[in-house]
């Protein structure tokens, strides 16, 4: 079951006409890419360029699903458990117009799961990927980036944790549905929602959706920044073959797991 996530959007940076990621925050961070393991990797390419509209792209070796503000990428492989109970619950999507784009999956044979909220739903794709989808007029472009959601026992440490390792501002929004407030941290071309956790959350490592991931600017001195404050990498910085792109890895402290890259998006030509 997944959580009633539907607060007012967070305004976004605007993203320039040729790059698909938003401009780096202050401390050298942007949204990069969402990343699932799943057993059919062709499946997957054609759920997300079918239902939303997406566009294969390719940086080197790495081949890239492009939405406006992220990346979706995957890698073929067998699951250790549900993503249900994990921290990344799901990632959420805005559409200009959610009645008309329902109609249209519908007719197109995709599953949706209608939300209590008429201004909510979710798609689901091959072996049960679930993206939330809600609706914002102001959304400049058919489909794009909107959030994370974490789940947590400690919603103050996980949002102090993201916004001292990675920059992201704090803030609280209004939800559609109560006066109540959701925890979020900004991310360039994104944002990060906070959701308390019925139960002690899970490890994302393992999971259909693996892990995700931030771009960031001169992934060597922002790693040695991030060592100065007790983090450190699970995966060392490697260069991908035939690409200047550059990655590394590291779990926050409740097991979520993190991809930095460098140079992600692919140079326009």
């Amino acid at each position: 079951m997944k959580s009633p996530c539907v607060p007012l959007l967070a305004i976004l940076a605007a993203l320039p006409a040729l790059a698909q990621l938003a401009p780096p925050n202050n401390a050298g961070v942007t949204m990069g890419h969402i990343h699932y393991t799943v057993k059919d990797v062709d499946a997957q390419k054609r759920f997300w360029i079918d239902a939303f509209h997406a566009v294969e792209v390719h940086n080197g070796p790495l081949s890239l699903i492009q939405m406006p503000g992220v990346y979706i990428m995957f890698r073929k492989g067998d699951v250790t458990g549900p993503q249900d109970g994990a921290t990344v619950e799901h990632v959420s999507f805005t559409v200009k117009n959610l009645k008309e784009s329902m109609a249209d999956w519908k007719a197109r044979g995709f599953q949706i799961v209608q939300a209590n909220n008429p201004l909510q739903c979710y798609v689901v794709g091959p072996e049960d990927v679930h993206v939330e989808i809600l609706q914002d007029p102001a959304t400049p472009v058919q489909f794009q980036m909107n959030h994370i959601h974490m789940l947590t026992n400690d919603i103050p440490a996980m949002e102090a944790w993201y916004a001292k390792a990675f920059g992201f501002k704090t803030t609280k929004i209004p939800m559609l549905t109560s006066s109540n407030l959701q925890d979020i941290d900004e991310i360039p071309g994104s944002s990060l929602h906070f959701a308390k956790a019925a139960k002690p959350a899970e490890p994302t490592k393992g999971r259909t959706l693996d892990h995700i991931g931030f771009d960031v600017r001169n992934l060597d001195e922002f790693t040695k920044r991030l060592e100065s404050q007790g983090i450190k990498l699970d995966v060392p910085i490697r260069q991908i073959p035939n690409s200047n792109v550059k990655v590394a890895f590291l779990l926050d402290p409740w097991g979520t797991y993190i991809e930095l890259t460098e140079n992600l998006a692919p140079v326009s030509r």
